[in-house]
């Protein structure tokens, strides 16, 4: 039977009532903590509209599948994550003896080993100052929620637990103080992070348009507008969900959707993004309808009911287009070079235990993970010495992939007694799936043979 992969993936849209880590916890639980940030929007409905319209633009893919894989990590949006995630219990989160939170150092460590882990090569790439227009979004998204820290009060006097734990979230914010935190943890780890000069998920886009990284992990779909060619979601999803990691490919969207690179910009304008305010009574639906139909912000302008549709004053479109087609970023891409090395253990266990109070004994683990794990991942994956082996993501129309991988598999069955011996060893080569312990296996039996 046929599984609409796409219609269950839209429902998880935003993480609700993670527990990861909660008795594994190498710090203690704190006093309430309540400071006030929005939570990150990206684009409005983007996944819901993807699914409908263009579900060939995603497919699953296994956490493993990347292995040796470089992936650019939005780190703002994975801190926030932690901090309304790991080891939190309604108003409360982790800590060191000082009373200073330590629940983004928790989920950064941990979830920075299950990567390495599995073979893959994060880059932790940081916010730097947001856009003007950016500013005047965020001003307006926190007037809007300034009741949180009132709602939160009343939820903890009444002892309503689902209000306590829904207010706190909304009350939480990335602190200067936790990205450099992250930045020195990450720094002793010997994972390599960048400063991005204004907003972290452009920097990422052109990394992967630079062919520096893979692909895009984020929770954020904005990196699709900023024109990353191929996005993650869910990457940095705890093990203990067990949600297979979700692959967009924009060549894929702009294909299906039959768009061009600056209609989607528009679309995604219109659906609603950080820089600006959408036009009320139109939907991501609606959005796509008049693109198709006009072209262009500009032509539905022109054209659009007003009436119906009540268009912002002075409505900063053009800005927030410019903003995604020529964002700030660094300038020297071309010759960056990413480096991984060996972590600094005297310095992670003073940062982590002297400093912050993480179990020692657990850090010494973490820390033989981090090495066997670099060692693993510098083996890199057998494209790099073989041709590619078939792919064995998952599309989200399986059944019509499933039906057409069955008949190729049968055709070449049917021819397999007039090939030679070469012939079907290469076959065989290229059609198996193999598992870590074979890819190293082959591996080392390359090199050998070459005399290394």
């Amino acid at each position: 039977m046929s599984i609409d992969i796409s219609r269950r993936f839209v429902k998880e849209r935003r993480r609700e009532e993670l527990q990861e880590e909660r008795n594994s916890a190498l710090t203690t639980p704190a006093s309430p903590v309540s400071v006030k940030q929005p939570i990150p929007m990206g684009i409005k409905g983007l996944t819901k509209l993807l699914a409908d319209n263009a579900p060939k633009c995603m497919k699953e893919q296994k956490f493993e599948s990347y292995f040796g894989r470089k992936i650019a990590i939005d780190a703002s949006m994975s801190i926030y994550q932690f901090l309304i995630v790991v080891g939190r219990s309604g108003t409360e989160m982790l800590t060191n003896e000082a009373g200073e939170v330590t629940s983004h150092l928790q989920g950064m460590f941990s979830r920075t080993i299950r990567l390495l882990e599995a073979g893959l090569k994060p880059v932790y790439v940081f916010d730097g100052k947001p856009p003007d227009l950016k500013k005047q979004e965020l001003a307006k998204r926190f007037s809007k929620r300034a009741d949180a820290t009132e709602d939160l009060a009343a939820a903890i006097e009444a002892g309503e637990k689902e209000d306590i734990e829904k207010f706190s979230k909304r009350t939480v914010k990335v602190t200067k103080q936790h990205n450099e935190d992250c930045k020195k943890l990450l720094g002793l780890m010997g994972v390599p992070v960048i400063e991005a000069p204004s907003e972290a998920e452009a920097e990422c886009a052109v990394l992967c348009k630079n062919g520096k990284v893979y692909a895009v992990a984020s929770e954020d779909m904005d990196s699709l507008t900023f024109g990353a060619p191929r996005f993650l979601r869910h990457l940095m999803d705890p093990s203990s969900r067990k949600i297979p990691v979700m692959e967009f490919e924009v060549s894929k969207i702009l294909q299906e959707l039959n768009l061009t690179m600056d209609q989607f910009i528009d679309l995604c304008i219109l659906c609603g993004c950080d820089y600006c305010d959408s036009i009320r009574g139109i939907g991501g639906q609606t959005a796509l309808k008049l693109i198709h139909q006009f072209g262009s912000i500009e032509n539905i302008l022109e054209n659009i009911n007003k009436e119906r549709y009540q268009i912002p004053e002075d409505w900063p479109y053009q800005e927030a287009r410019r903003l995604f087609k020529e964002p700030a970023v660094s300038a020297n891409h071309e010759q960056l070079e990413i480096k991984w090395t060996s972590p600094d253990e005297e310095g992670l266990i003073t940062f982590l235990v002297n400093e912050n109070g993480f179990n020692l004994d657990r850090v010494i683990k973490a820390i033989e993970k981090i090495k066997a794990a670099k060692n693993k991942s510098a083996q890199g994956r057998l494209e790099s010495f073989f041709k590619p082996v078939v792919s064995t993501s998952l599309p989200i129309k399986r059944k019509e992939t499933l039906e057409k991988a069955s008949r190729e598999t049968v055709n070449k069955k049917s021819k397999a007694n007039d090939r030679s011996p070469a012939q079907l060893l290469e076959l065989a080569f290229r059609l198996s799936t193999f598992s870590y312990v074979s890819e190293h296996f082959v591996r080392l039996s390359f090199l050998k043979g070459r005399g290394y």
